[in-house]
């Protein structure tokens, strides 16, 4: 596809589709006139340049958004995106995600969970031709390593710069990639969060729910060495001085206002094909659902509420729970939808469209029937797959492939080591190996073991591996007794558990891991050759998509073209901005729901139980009708969360929400139930963001958690 011919798309296509579409940037530009007509009041162009305002105060976490809100490194995000971090820092005598927490100076500041990163993007340039020269006659996985040793050259010249993280995406299937330079700020430190009972007040019953009355907010801060470099976490550090910072509205929004957002949504399939929606929605999604509200369900009742251990997985209990809950609304609307007929409808007028040329039949004519034919290959033992994925719950397990992994790619010169496993990669795997630390019980790690592993041995043996069946004594009539007493065994003699010990395995060599006696490392010995085997099976199956995924995205973005239709990469976890308007939305025939929420709703929800339990003193606050500087009259209380049109998905948690002059008006945490499967499809009906409101997070720090400190750093405007 010529990239005239996209741009070409953008343009046609963009006014004639209400909110839709995760745009690149360097997009955005073409859209300067309609992005004008719906609200925005700076220059298009300032928003495709990322080093400047405002797209150098959003930053990325490494799977959430934020933004920075001060010239002294604060930085805001969602409070379930530092929950990892404030999980990290509690204790059954300390509790910071019950209670919250303030840093009224500096110091008092604490070290975020080991691994967090600030990442600033300051690059984002098109390297296609560099990724696929010489590779055109490549298939499988000569394709796959070829493409693979052609990114991480590109990486390791951008990241000689020292500072500096750089990954290569890939856009439309492997249409297009781009090779984005981030600088990394490793000293984050935990700043402020609100408590439990405001930070996620509703819990997982609100979860995507709307109305809601959630602050689902929190605070970080950056630092670096005194000359200003990335560094890892001193005493000697300063706070780190963006080059520009976002201010905070105290006016908000109303109904029908502009908004936009900048973030990095994770992954959306708005082009994936039917034999994958029926997969996904029919199998997949079902299949995981149930194993995730299995691992809930394990966890709370190996782990007392209240006890360390449990303290140790509530950020586990959060994400399987979330996505539990997403899932759950996947399968719902695809039942009631008519998403697959419509994906067949489409595949059989794209098929009609190219066959009616004779180039274009020459171009595309097989490229469906090639991809179908890998799709399924792809789909051919799933279900073991499924579990073994699931299986990266258990800390042990997974903590002992990672070890053995990295023992065997030690061995080989840096640049043919796997992703992963490069000198680059070791300040991260190293944080891995310490987080455990804080994220690991035996007893809860052993009871979600034992019952994947049950679930595997109920597969056929035609499906099973010979040489993990060998390594966990599974036979042909699985005794479960028998088994819990191997278990007992392993977690009693493993030493894995302890944080020095699995440190130390990072410098051991293969020779040293063959001769442990440790029962995890036997495993991961045992099993390694076999793990490989089906690695490069996946890798063949992989590089080959990767040659035909790009034909097919090329006749979608051809067709789309002429069909007027809006042309943007499905999301990848990169940059991408999202413009939108608040506005309210009707889930069902007789309800209408409205944009925002108020303080009262909070009061009406109360039940004094979690999680709607709000503090004593934010509801004698609400009773009294304390709403002081952010009132509005026009809901006559302080507005809460609100709704938008915006377009996004998760990994957008915690982006800015802005107003026409980039200013802060809230931060988007969440989507309506009936939005989810947005993922696979934009409704403008019904696609709905939630974000808190910016007067609520002001009122709250204002009046309930007193954080003027913070409030006197961060520049807030009317």
């Amino acid at each position: 596809m010529k990239k005239w011919l996209l741009t070409a798309a953008i343009t046609t296509s963009f006014g004639a589709v209400a909110d839709e579409g995760m745009w690149q940037p360097h997009q955005l530009p073409a859209m300067a006139d309609e992005l004008k007509a719906k609200g925005l009041e700076i220059d298009a162009k300032s928003i495709s340049k990322l080093t400047e305002f405002p797209m150098n105060a959003v930053i990325s976490l490494g799977g959430c958004t934020a933004s920075f809100v001060s010239p002294k490194g604060l930085v805001v995000t969602n409070h379930h995106c530092a929950y990892g971090s404030i999980q990290y820092n509690s204790t059954p005598e300390n509790n910071l995600l019950r209670d919250g927490f303030l840093a009224k100076s500096f110091s008092d500041e604490l070290p975020a969970t080991p691994g967090s990163r600030v990442f600033v993007t300051e690059s984002v340039v098109d390297v296609t031709d560099k990724v696929k020269n010489g590779l055109e006659n490549k298939t499988g996985n000569a394709f796959y390593k070829g493409i693979e040793q052609q990114e991480k050259s590109l990486v390791a010249e951008c990241e000689k710069e020292d500072g500096y993280r750089c990954k290569v995406y890939s856009f439309h299937g492997g249409l297009e990639y781009y090779l984005v330079k981030q600088l990394e700020i490793r000293d984050v430190r935990l700043t402020y969060t609100p408590a439990l009972s405001v930070g996620k007040y509703g819990g997982d019953i609100d979860n995507w729910m709307w109305p809601r009355h959630t602050g689902d907010y929190a605070f970080y801060r950056a630092y670096v060495s005194k000359d200003g470099k990335p560094a890892d976490y001193s005493e000697d550090n300063v706070p780190f001085e963006p080059k520009s910072f976002l201010k905070v509205s105290a006016k908000g929004v109303s109904e029908g206002d502009f908004v936009m957002v900048a973030g990095y949504p994770g992954r959306t399939n708005r082009y994936r094909t039917a034999n994958e929606v029926e997969n996904q929605f029919e199998w997949a999604y079902p299949e995981g659902k149930i194993l995730r509200e299995r691992i809930i369900e394990i966890i709370k009742n190996t782990a007392p509420e209240g006890s360390d251990e449990r303290i140790k997985y509530e950020s586990a209990i959060a994400g399987l729970a979330n996505y539990a809950k997403n899932f759950t609304s996947m399968i719902e609307f695809y039942g009631k939808s008519t998403m697959l007929d419509d994906r067949k409808a489409l595949e059989q007028k794209l098929a009609d469209w190219i066959n009616a040329d004779s180039k274009r039949k020459q171009q595309y004519g097989k490229v469906l029937a090639e991809l179908d034919k890998l799709i399924a290959k792809g789909q051919q033992g799933q279900e073991r797959d499924l579990l073994l994925s699931y299986m990266g719950y258990s800390t042990m397990m997974s903590t002992a492939d990672r070890l053995y992994r990295l023992a065997n790619e030690k061995a080989l010169p840096d640049m043919q080591r796997e992703p992963g496993y490069q000198e680059r990669d070791m300040t991260r795997f190293t944080s891995g190996m310490e987080r455990i630390e804080r994220r690991y019980a035996a007893s809860v790690d052993k009871a979600i073991l034992a019952d994947l592993i049950s679930r595997y041995a109920a597969l056929p043996k035609d499906q099973r591996l010979p040489a993990f069946d060998k390594a966990f004594g599974i036979g042909n009539n699985f005794d479960m007794a028998k088994f819990n007493k191997t278990l007992d065994k392993m977690y009693a003699n493993t030493k894995l558990s302890d944080k020095d010990t699995r440190l130390a395995w990072m410098d051991k060599s293969v020779a040293e891991f063959k001769k442990s006696k440790d029962p995890f490392i036997q495993y991961a010995v045992a099993t390694y050759d076999e793990r490989m085997k089906r690695e490069k099976a996946e890798k063949q199956l992989a590089g080959d998509l990767m040659k035909v995924r790009p034909m097919y995205m090329d006749a979608i973005i051809a067709y789309n073209l002429e069909q007027g239709k809006p042309v943007y990469a499905d999301a990848n976890s990169s940059l991408r901005v999202t413009v939108g308007h608040v506005k309210g939305y009707s889930p069902e025939d007789g309800l209408k729901a409205v944009p925002f929420t108020r303080l009262e709703g909070i009061l009406a929800k109360d039940t004094g139980v979690e999680p709607f339990n709000a503090p004593e003193k934010q509801l004698e606050l609400i009773a009294n009708k304390q709403y002081g500087d952010y009132y509005v009259k026009s809901l006559d209380s302080v507005p809460v969360n609100f709704l938008s049109t915006l377009d996004t998905t998760g990994g957008n948690s915690g982006s800015p929400t802005l107003n026409g002059r980039a200013e802060l008006v809230g931060l988007l945490f969440d989507g309506v139930y009936e939005s989810i499967i947005g993922d696979w499809g934009y409704d403008p009906q019904t696609n709905r963001s939630i974000q808190v409101d910016s007067r609520y997070m002001l009122w709250v720090m204002k009046y309930l958690d007193n954080a003027d400190n913070l409030l006197e750093e961060m520049e807030i405007v009317d």
